[in-house]
């Protein structure tokens, strides 16, 4: 099971009118009528009103509303089509412990990347090639798609005393019925589902009927997984190693128990396992 969704060129660096200071926007989520939902700087500058130009004004805009948890709407004016605009003027939203520029933005996207609408890559599928894909299959392994459209809110640490207390952000995601059909045959074979990165799993638990089954379906998922959840669907994970109190690392000891997950993590930093983004992934089945 694979999230083929594709990242957004989704980080605009232009200037406020009329002042001309310098001011970066990063798209979160699409909210219609050419309004977006994005994290802003320098947010004290940014308030309601504020006027921004991007690319010699091939792009302009203008915040709408400041959201509670600091988040902006901004209402975006252009000529043409936005996604091709993004494709010349946005750059790559690269988090950021990656200090140097990528010279090619592909190194950013999963090979089987088609559905663009993420503010960061489902980086577990980073470890694959087209060629390890295609003998996977040839195994005999049916690979399916599922979208989940990742948000910035993924890789937020959990502030909140009780886990139940920490506020879990919504991401968008789909399965299709060639998707849904596919990973309920398999279970009614008795065949095992795998899926690479906890976007893949968030979609599939999200969607599933208490006794594991799955249709088609579409929608916002604030699905928090943490130890003590029954899994629907999943029987395996192929995950990358996430930072300490992220909800990510929630999701794995769910899956894994919390001391094997420790003890893992404990031989990756004894070893200077490669963390993160392009860094090493690990098994959990």
């Amino acid at each position: 099971m694979l999230n083929d969704s594709r990242v957004l060129p989704a980080r605009l660096i232009g200037h406020r009118e009329p002042s001309g200071g310098a001011c970066e926007v990063v798209l979160l989520i699409d909210r219609g009528e050419n309004i977006w939902e994005c994290l802003v700087r320098p947010g004290k500058k940014l308030r309601e009103g504020a006027k921004l130009s991007f690319g010699k004004g091939e792009l302009t805009a203008e915040v709408t509303k400041v959201l509670e948890d600091g988040n902006r709407l901004i209402h975006f004016t252009y000529n043409g089509i936005f996604l091709e605009i993004l494709e010349r003027l946005g750059k790559m939203p690269l988090p950021p412990y990656i200090k140097e520029t990528l010279q090619d933005a592909e190194r950013y996207q999963t090979v089987y990347s088609k559905e663009i609408g993420s503010a960061a890559a489902p980086t577990a599928g980073l470890h694959f090639t087209k060629e390890l894909l295609q003998e996977i299959e040839a195994m005999g392994v049916k690979v399916c798609y599922v979208t989940l459209h990742v948000g910035l809110g993924t890789f937020r640490p959990v502030k909140a005393e009780e886990i139940t207390d920490h506020n879990m952000h919504s991401e968008y995601c789909v399965i299709s019925a060639e998707t849904a059909e596919t990973i309920n045959r398999t279970k009614a074979a008795g065949g095992r589902v795998l899926c690479v990165g906890t976007t893949s799993c968030r979609t599939i638990e999200s969607w599933a009927g208490e006794n594991g089954t799955l249709k088609a379906s579409a929608g916002w998922t604030n699905i928090f997984i943490y130890p003590g959840y029954r899994f629907k669907v999943l029987d395996g994970l192929v995950t990358n190693f996430h930072l300490p109190e992220s909800t990510l690392i929630m999701l794995v000891s769910a899956l894994a128990g919390r001391d094997h997950v420790l003890a893992a993590y404990e031989e990756a930093v004894r070893e200077r396992y490669r963390f993160f983004s392009f860094g090493d992934a690990m098994f959990i089945y």
